[in-house]
């Protein structure tokens, strides 16, 4: 079955959830935008997990989980997004993020999941396709999350999930 797709306006950090999605780079070491906020807001638990789990790293599209540190969540569910702006276009490697974060998720056994829009922010991916891709693969996913909980900062990622999610 699939989770329900749902949107808010926040701050992921903020999101009490389940489990909560980081737009990772490929170190999984820290960064910025969404990585660096969720690093911030966690505390040094979360990058002592990721080098534990990830010494070298993860590949673009693949996901792993560590502890969620001092968010308001059981865990962080990293995930490599396509670099749009390196030339990373590749659409399969974006839905592949989300099919990964909710096989990672049902491995864990959480049940609700607060992603950010994977890949819109930073490294460019346009923004009418980086949600086409997020809601048609968490739509159709075969997963027991039962809420899928897309979380925009700004109000026009809002506006653009939530016109998707009603069309």
């Amino acid at each position: 079955m699939a989770p329900t797709v749902t949107v808010v306006k926040g701050d992921i950090t903020t999101v009490q959830a389940d489990a909560i999605v980081n737009a990772a780079n490929n170190a999984m070491r820290g960064g910025g935008g969404v990585d660096g906020a969720i690093h911030r807001a966690g505390g040094p638990a979360i990058l002592a997990d990721c080098v534990a789990r990830f010494p070298d790293g993860l590949a673009t599209g693949d996901a792993g989980w560590t502890t969620a540190g001092d968010l308001p969540a059981r865990w962080v569910i990293h995930t490599v997004g396509p670099n749009h702006r390196a030339g990373q276009t590749d659409r399969s490697l974006l839905t592949s993020c989300y099919r990964r974060c909710l096989e990672v998720a049902d491995e864990l056994g959480a049940r609700t999941v607060a992603f950010p829009l994977i890949s819109a922010g930073v490294y460019g991916w346009p923004l009418d396709d980086a949600v086409d891709a997020a809601v048609e693969t968490l739509s159709a996913a075969g997963s027991a999350v039962e809420e899928a909980r897309l979380v925009a900062f700004s109000d026009a990622t809002y506006a653009s999930i939530r016109a998707r999610l009603d069309a």
